[in-house]
């Protein structure tokens, strides 16, 4: 295969996480394994370059120019390097490079900020500032010296820099026998791992003796003009099939917002089709958030007029408390209703709805889970995800009286009272539980009457507009660790429909979140399909 017919075949993993980027990465590779231009025996070797590099190297030093002399150590016979062309030749980077990192002089911020700013400053990544004088007026290959873009290479090592210009201690100066020349040192540096010639892991550092030890598969001059004038020519077609993506991305967000739109204002199955249309590309994510959104806001199912209102419902729930003499929570003033909801529903608070609460308790615990069925205290990660996770729990000490009032049954409504701003207050509806887990002293557990469905309860806490609630009422100063109190969970607004509504709703949100489940699964095979294929057609091209 070609690297044309590589990208041809683009659209085959397009949607590959960093596609463009790998194809670049993979672009260089091939460069730099004299794989991506043919080679030419009229061209010579690269030891004629060799010749005309030590010839050049000669008269500098003849003219007084400094030229970096510094000690090489020699390639090994077998370096355990991939095959080179014939006419190619492996050699060590301080060997073909003329040295100028004796002529940077670093200046201080402090400094540069009483100057004029003309002339480009360069660090390890590029210009970092501007200053009234310069050092270089030539083209030069500038390589990061130290900083942890060595490791992470979130940006370019080697660049050339044009021009007149400064340039400080962090990056190493290299001169050559031409511009073409410094121009393929270039992609070279960029094409490899420099792990091997960094040290330290806390301040990353190539110094020169590292630098000049890198091996570099060297090609005749004329291949090395032939190689980057392919190399840019590819580049570009990258640069366009990003900009592509890009487009396509904007185009389907823009038909998402349109889709779901469409949905909002009618939420019948031929609007749930469009959603999970190839075409828009909806996120599940978004799918999911649209399907709650629409869940507790009465727009998902139709309404029945024979329904009984949900303030009925509310009145005999109101009856049931009255007998257990708990505590009444003021009723949802109309500014505190975040949206309109239909005639039958009711806003309520949650402890107005909820017959009885309570948490459990946190003994000091071993910290790995228990074993068998012993007993076990829950972590709040056990009702911090949407489903119930009873694995998510501490082992209590044998020996240690268990509570089995606090232990959780299958049906409970639980949510945690402490946690990340993200996370706290999340509720979970527990279908099975394995025995003798009991409640730590951070979850929470509301019972109700069977007139009330704890499934949409769940769906109703969940919702933005009840975590826009937590996050302006829970205490603490770090994003981190937030608590949210009894009262104000208590006092949390729920749009409440007539209990038949919301086992519908409750029925048709779990219809279509399996939908949704069914979607991320084709949509991640896909994505594996997708990079196997790259991964393959990668491999045929690098291939001996």
């Amino acid at each position: 295969m070609k690297i044309e017919t590589f990208i041809e075949k683009f659209d085959l993993f397009a949607d590959t996480p960093d596609a463009v980027a790998k194809m670049r990465e993979l672009i260089r590779h091939l460069a730099i394994a004299g794989k991506l231009v043919h080679q030419d025996i009229s061209e010579g070797t690269a030891l004629d370059l060799l010749d005309q590099i030590a010839a050049h190297k000669s008269a500098l030093e003849k003219s007084g120019q400094p030229r970096g002399r510094t000690a090489v150590v020699p390639v090994p016979a077998d370096d355990g390097a991939y095959a080179l062309p014939a006419s190619w030749i492996r050699v060590r980077f301080g060997e073909i490079v003329v040295n100028r990192d004796g002529e940077r002089i670093p200046v201080s911020k402090e400094e540069r900020e009483t100057k004029a700013k003309t002339y480009d400053y360069y660090g390890a990544s590029g210009v970092i500032d501007k200053i009234d004088n310069y050092l270089f007026d030539k083209p030069l290959l500038l390589v990061g010296e130290d900083g942890a873009n060595l490791i992470n290479r979130s940006t370019p090592i080697a660049f050339i820099a044009r021009g007149k210009y400064w340039v400080n201690n962090h990056a190493h100066v290299i001169d050559g026998i031409s511009e073409e020349f410094l121009r393929f040192i270039e992609l070279h540096i960029n094409a490899i791992n420099l792990e091997p010639y960094v040290t330290g892991s806390a301040q990353p550092k190539m110094n020169q003796a590292k630098m000049n030890s890198i091996l570099i598969a060297l090609p005749p001059l004329a291949e090395q003009k032939r190689i980057i004038a392919k190399v840019d020519e590819l580049m570009a077609v990258c640069d366009r099939l990003e900009e592509q993506l890009k487009d396509r991305e904007t185009r389907h967000a823009a038909l998402s917002r349109a889709a779901l739109a469409r949905f909002a204002e009618a939420p019948t199955p031929a609007n749930l089709h469009y959603l999970f249309h190839e075409s828009f590309a909806i996120s599940p994510a978004d799918l999911r958030k649209t399907i709650l959104t629409l869940a507790v806001q009465g727009k998902l199912v139709p309404q029945d007029p024979s329904d009984e209102p949900a303030e009925v419902l509310v009145a005999r729930i109101a009856a049931m408390r009255r007998l257990k003499k708990v505590k009444e929570y003021a009723p949802v003033s109309q500014d505190e209703s975040p949206y309109d909801v239909p005639l039958s529903w009711s806003w309520v608070r949650l402890g107005n709805i909820s017959l009885t609460s309570d948490s459990g308790w946190s003994p000091q615990c071993h910290s790995e889970a228990r074993e068998g069925e012993n007993w076990g205290i829950l972590k709040v990660s056990a009702v911090s995800w949407g489903v119930f996770k009873p694995e998510e729990n501490k082992a209590l000490p044998l020996g240690m009286e268990p509570r089995p009032d606090c232990e959780v049954q299958p049906g409970d409504f639980l949510l945690s009272r402490a946690n990340t701003e993200e996370l706290v207050a999340r509720s979970v509806v527990v279908d099975k539980t394995p025995p003798r887990l009991m409640m730590s002293d951070k979850i929470v557990r509301f019972t109700f009457s069977d007139e009330v469905e704890k499934g949409f309860v769940n769906l109703a806490n969940t919702s933005d507009a009840s975590r826009a609630y937590y996050a302006r009422n829970a205490a603490g100063t770090s994003s981190s660790m937030k608590n949210v109190g009894r009262e104000v969970m208590c006092n949390l607004p729920i749009p409440l429909p007539p209990v038949a509504e919301q086992r519908r709703i409750v029925a048709k949100v779990d219809e279509l979140m399996a939908l949704v489940d069914t979607l991320e699964t084709q949509l991640a095979t896909a994505r594996r399909t997708a990079e196997a294929l790259l991964a393959a057609a990668v491999a045929e091209l690098t291939s001996p």
